[in-house]
């Protein structure tokens, strides 16, 4: 979240960013409530200190009526002063309400538009879009054709968006995984199963919302537990309410987790098979850092995206994110969107990656700080994510690239080791 005192003392350069990221928040309410919260806070600490006050002259009192009269006193400003406590909190909770709806800061560079139509091209991978010498296939019909998916076991034991994969797609998603993972161990990475629930005040601190009409959270019954959308929740959890040694920083996590979306209101072919599903797995980046750092490391794990993509002759753009698609923890968004020939018509990009600069967003709300080798006081970190590999979304850009004129799929070179052969072969007739 951001700074109370900034949001105030920056009321008109927030409405600004709030109108760009198309974000309905009362900043003129969040500052009468702030002015509110605290004049009632001093009147709270006055009459606390009376009370004290009176309470230390209690002893000193010369007759047995004049100690009940400043005991009398003592308890009248402790009564006033917990019904002014009651409207303080009262006050606090109204407020905080309205805090967390505060997007945060935007990158001065960022692209200006309400949607994704907005977002500006910034380059494209190393690989080129093949011209096939024949009608290329989407992913669910070459999962078919090879028995790869099934859609509707999957619908008939867990509903609509859920699927099995078979097969030699479950050899490919355990390829993917271990792909991507060897490559950021190389660059120290330390890797991390995560738990697939987190506690909702960790949902809420990284910036999801577990519950509400426009949540894409799956929550547990009678629980503060939800289950996750992305490792990016227990990882920025990994550290909460901890003051790191600035030595100790930057620190970089690949996390491996299911996810799970309801992903509501999604519809229509560019959203079939497996591009927008209720659960998949995920490789995710995760870093913590000086503040002064977070912008580098932002394009460091751009680039490790594209590696991974390049690695796997995928084509691919990179996407500046516009500011009314951003979402709410980021000040700067880079989506990487892979070429995916059963896409459309005559093929389309779709996104497969994001990263994220949330500066100090996540990190005011989780309590993550670091104390400084000189000078005194802690400072808040500043966290960042990125996708290294949505498996599913991988599957598809992997499985429509390598297709074959005689059904076959031609595993990219980098994944051979993993995959155990080159090729997934049709079925013999």
């Amino acid at each position: 979240m951001l700074d109370r005192k900034f949001i105030v003392e920056n009321a008109d350069a927030v409405q600004k960013n709030c109108t760009a990221r198309g974000v309905d928040v009362d900043v003129a309410r969040f500052i009468n409530l702030y002015d509110r919260w605290k004049q009632k806070q001093t009147e709270v600490d006055e009459l606390n200190r009376q009370a004290n006050a009176v309470s230390k002259t209690i002893g000193q009192a010369k007759t047995p009526e004049d100690r009940e009269a400043r005991k009398a006193e003592g308890r009248r400003l402790r009564e006033e002063g917990g019904e002014r406590s009651r409207e303080l909190d009262a006050l606090a909770e109204e407020m905080d309400e309205l805090h967390r709806q505060f997007p945060n800061m935007t990158h001065p560079d960022a692209p200006h538009g309400a949607d994704d139509t907005a977002n500006r091209v910034l380059r494209y991978g190393k690989t080129e879009p093949r011209q096939f010498d024949f009608q290329p296939l989407d992913h669910v019909e070459l999962g078919e054709r090879l028995d790869l998916f099934d859609f509707e076991a999957g619908a008939k034991v867990a509903g609509h968006g859920f699927y099995f994969l078979k097969n030699d797609a479950v050899l490919l998603d355990l390829a993917l995984q271990r792909y991507a993972l060897d490559m950021l161990r190389k660059e120290d990475f330390v890797p991390v199963v995560t738990p697939d629930l987190a506690r909702n005040e960790v949902l809420h601190g990284t910036g999801y919302m577990p519950r509400g009409p426009e949540t894409q959270i799956y929550s547990i019954e009678n629980s503060d537990l939800s289950l996750i959308a992305t490792a990016e929740i227990t990882l920025g959890g990994l550290h909460a309410q901890e003051i790191l040694p600035e030595e100790q920083l930057p620190l970089f996590y690949c996390g491996i987790s299911h996810c799970y979306r309801t992903e509501a209101g999604a519809h229509g072919k560019a959203t079939r098979g497996l591009y927008r599903v209720h659960q998949f797995t995920k490789v995710e980046m995760f870093a913590f850092t000086r503040p002064e750092e977070s912008d580098t490391t932002l394009e460091r794990l751009c680039a490790l995206e594209c590696a991974l993509f390049d690695g796997l002759e995928v084509p691919y753009q990179v996407v500046d994110t516009a500011t009314g698609d951003l979402g709410g923890p980021a000040y700067r968004k880079y989506d990487l969107e892979a070429w995916m020939p059963g896409r459309g018509d005559a093929g389309e990009y779709g996104e497969v990656t994001s990263t994220s600069n949330c500066t100090d967003f996540q990190a005011r709300r989780l309590g993550i700080r670091f104390r400084p080798k000189e000078g005194k006081g802690t400072q808040l970190v500043h966290t960042l994510n990125g996708t290294a590999i949505a498996v599913s979304r991988a599957l598809i850009a992997v499985l429509e690239n390598g297709q074959q004129a005689d059904g076959s799929i031609t595993i990219p070179v980098a994944l051979v080791p993993y995959f155990g052969q080159d090729q997934i072969a049709p079925p013999a007739k």
